[in-house]
């Protein structure tokens, strides 16, 4: 080892006097900035970053064939800090100082280098390679390493020194913004770049003095954003070196924007007052979604908001569920969207209703029409007044319900469908009027108009009423009329064979309101009766006719007459009879049924009318009928009567015998019709010639009855050819018969000891299939007078219920 350092260490001193002696032959091959320069003095300039690598050129190429390579070393300010020895084999041909540690390798192909690994600040020096071959002269050359620090990755902040990460914002639209890229470090000093996509913003260039120590910072200012710089992305890039790529940080701008558009979508028209409606509303661009709301007449109305994402903003749609009213109609319904982020970004769509709705009528007198002023003959207007939309394409008049037509004979005129003019009008006509007016949605009906007519008071009843009063006992009379306005006097006077009499207004009350007046009335004398007088006052003037009392003495009533038995069953029975004078005071009417166990049934009412229930099947009743006041009882009247058997349940045999039965009376009267209808036919055909005829008919008292004689311009027979002559000398003509009358009932008071009803049976009217029972004739077909019985005829006549149209006479 000791020889070979010695031989390396010759081998030096020989290349050193080499060196030395051909000074003139190094000058002249190294060129400054050429890796491969042999030229001693030049600099090669190598570039490394912090941490990276760095080839340090060293040509070691013998310039002679014949010659190799022989040793390399490396030397940073004259100190050897690497070789590579080619004469030691194996790994120890590589020695390497402790700055440079196991981070240098020397590189023989493709080109000779000395690479530096994990390069370090302090690596930066000027390095010199020396390289000795066998036979050729030693090279030096000198290499500059120039080691760079990166910059610092940059830091973006907001204008209020608030570090952003991703996202910058959110900004309002039409507002502006800053954005500050901070770099550290760095050398040499480094650049410092705002960017948008490959567009440069802003730069702060290496030449811009910054204070030792401060961070390099660029500012980007955007003033009135705009909806293009949502979602912007701007990138701030530091670098000082092309050897790597600049360092980036990149934000995304968030804006808030305006809504763009909003519009009702729902334009149907028109609308119906009470049926619900949908409208919706749609707006677009607006970010974050906008709220949408709906405005009517100044108020806010209830909407359901649904929200959707679009790549040129928001979409906001609202539905409003709503119901609209008659008021609405005309009024401008808003759509309204805004952003709550900005102050003066409302927008609206509008829409005009037109809303229908059923017609309101309102009815209402003339304007120079006084309604306290209408009296009889004056003509009257009304107006109906029409709110409709649709307009209503009819409207009518009621009076009092009863539609009123157009009758210009009758004083009722309508024009132009809304106008009613009243000509002359009466009392009658006072009511309620109100008009309809129709129109698709439906019919309105106005409210009624009360419409009074002033006339002078009348009686509420014409007819002469007859009141009884006892001597020295007061009775009441009581006096009702129609007026308008009500009456405000009433004047009562006394007519009897004394005179005309004046009654003392003290002796009766007057009821203005109800237009009633009661007299108090109490005879002494019998000159006391007559007929009493009452006549009304009101501001239409005094009554002209007055309403009349016969004033009689009270009396007992008359018996109740022409009594009926109908709907009469196994247990009950109806009885109606006509009730007679009342005596002047209040009549009850009784009506007492009578079996043989004693009294049965007792019934009472204020009317001749009873419903009598509860008498027992198959029974032989005998009915009391009579009426009573506060002056006794009036005569009876008295019958007899059976209830109808009970009917037993029906057997089958019963129900099909009915049947049979049923078919054979069909079948009959269809053979009769047939009959009937035949002898039509064949008298129809016979002409007779006109006559007059004579007809002798035993009456009661056995004298003739002559009938009139009847000319054959009038002759029924063409009307009712089934009449046969009476005889022979009859002419073809018969007589119309006398007007259809019951056989009348002698008053009871003629005969007491008679107690049945007269037979009152209509002509027309099938008979009942119960017997009826009169005071003048009994079944027999006698007639009983104060117990005695006598033969008694009497003509009557009848219509068969078949042959209504003809007539028949018979004994």
């Amino acid at each position: 080892m000791h020889i070979a350092g010695g031989c390396v260490q010759g081998t030096l001193v020989v290349f050193l006097v080499l060196a030395v002696t051909s000074p003139s032959a190094t000058q002249n091959t190294v060129i400054s900035g050429n890796p491969l320069s042999s030229v001693t003095g030049a600099v090669t300039r190598v570039s490394a970053v912090v941490g990276g690598e760095a080839e340090l050129p060293c040509d070691s190429r013998p310039p002679q064939r014949n010659d190799s390579l022989l040793l390399v070393v490396w030397y940073r300010d004259d100190n050897p800090v690497y070789s590579f020895d080619t004469r030691v084999p194996g790994p120890t041909a590589h020695w390497t100082n402790d700055a440079f540690s196991d981070r240098a390798q020397w590189l023989s192909l493709p080109t000779s280098s000395l690479r530096l690994r994990d390069v370090q600040s302090r690596d930066r020096a000027t390095y010199r390679c020396r390289v000795d071959f066998q036979v050729s002269p030693t090279k030096n050359y000198k290499i500059s390493l120039d080691v760079i620090e990166l910059p610092s990755k940059p830091v973006i902040f907001n204008e209020y020194g608030k570090e952003i990460s991703g996202i910058a914002g959110p900004y309002n639209e039409g507002g502006g913004f800053k954005l500050i890229c901070s770099v550290n470090g760095g050398n040499p000093t480094p650049r410092v770049q705002w960017l948008q996509g490959d567009t440069i913003l802003a730069t702060l260039g290496t030449g811009d003095l910054m204070p030792p120590g401060t961070p390099r910072t660029l500012t980007l200012t955007v003033k009135n954003a705009t909806r293009e710089h949502q979602s912007s992305v701007y990138t701030c890039a530091a670098d000082n070196t092309l050897l790597t790529s600049p360092l980036k940080t990149t934000v995304r701008v968030d804006l808030y924007l305006r809504p763009l558009t909003v519009e009702i979508l729902s334009r149907e028209q028109p609308l119906s007052v009470g049926r619900r409606t949908e409208l919706w509303c749609r707006s677009t661009g607006a970010r974050p979604p906008a709220t949408i709301s709906w405005w009517l007449g100044g108020k806010q109305l209830k909407s359901i908001t649904k929200q959707r994402e679009l790549e040129d903003g928001n979409e906001t749609q609202s539905l409003l569920q709503w119901t609209p009213l008659k008021e609405h109609n005309g009024l401008t319904l808003t759509c309204r969207a805004e952003h709550l982020k900005f102050n003066r970004s409302t927008i609206e769509s509008k829409l005009l209703l037109n809303v229908y709705y059923v017609p309101v009528a309102t009815i209402k007198l003339g304007s120079k029409m006084n309604p306290n002023d209408i009296e009889e003959g004056d003509d009257v207007y009304f107006e109906c007044t029409v709110d409709a939309n649709p307009p209503a394409y009819k409207v009518v008049w009621e009076h009092n319900g009863i539609l009123l037509q157009h009758n210009p004979v009758g004083g009722v005129i309508l024009t132009g469908n809304t106008n009613l003019a009243l000509r002359n009008v009466s009392r009658l006509q006072a009511g309620k009027y109100s008009c309809t007016a129709s129109n698709v949605e439906g019919d309105g009906k106005s409210a009624p108009l009360q419409m009074q007519v002033v006339y002078k008071p009348l009686c509420k009843k014409r007819e002469i009423k007859m009141i009884g009063a006892a001597i020295q006992e007061p009775s009441s009379v009581v006096c009702e009329v129609n007026a308008f306005p009500p009456p405000d006097t009433f004047e009562w006077t006394l007519n009897n064979s004394a005179g005309s009499t004046k009654v003392d207004p003290e002796r009766f009350t007057i009821e203005a309101n109800e237009g009633r007046s009661v007299l108090t009335y109490t005879p002494v004398a019998d000159v006391d009766y007559g007929t009493l007088s009452c006549r009304a006052t009101n501001l239409a003037g005094q009554q002209v006719a007055p309403c009349v009392y016969t004033l009689l003495p009270a009396t007992r009533p008359d018996p109740p007459s022409n009594c009926t038995v109908y709907n009469l069953t196994d247990d009950s029975i109806d009885l109606m009879c006509l009730s007679g004078y009342e005596g002047g005071l209040h009549c009850v009417y009784v009506a007492e049924v009578w079996g043989s166990e004693g009294l049965v049934v007792n019934s009472s009412n204020s009317v001749a009318l009873w419903n009598l229930r509860r008498l027992g099947a198959k029974r032989q009743l005998k009915l009391i009928v009579y009426a009573a006041n506060a002056r006794g009882r009036s005569e009876h009247v008295s019958f007899i009567i059976e209830t109808a058997p009970r009917l037993s349940p029906r057997t089958e045999a019963q129900e099909a015998w009915e049947v049979n039965w049923t078919v054979g009376i069909v079948i009959g009267a269809a053979l009769i019709v047939a009959l009937i209808l035949c002898l039509a036919l064949i008298a129809t055909r016979i002409h007779h010639r006109a006559r007059d005829y004579e007809v002798t008919l035993p009456s009661s008292k056995n004298q003739k009855t002559v009938l009139a004689k009847r000319s054959s311009a009038h002759c029924p027979d063409d009307r009712n050819p089934d009449l046969i002559p009476l005889s022979k000398g009859l002419t073809d003509c018969t007589p119309n018969p006398p007007m259809y009358a019951a056989v009348q009932v002698p008053e009871p008071n003629i005969s007491t000891s008679a107690h049945s009803l007269p037979r009152t049976q209509s002509p027309s009217t099938p008979v009942s299939p119960h017997a009826q029972y009169t005071d003048s004739q009994s079944d027999s077909g006698r007639s009983i007078v104060n117990g005695a019985v006598r033969s008694h005829r009497e003509v009557v006549t009848t219509r068969t219920p078949l042959l209504a149209a003809h007539q028949e006479s018979c004994v």
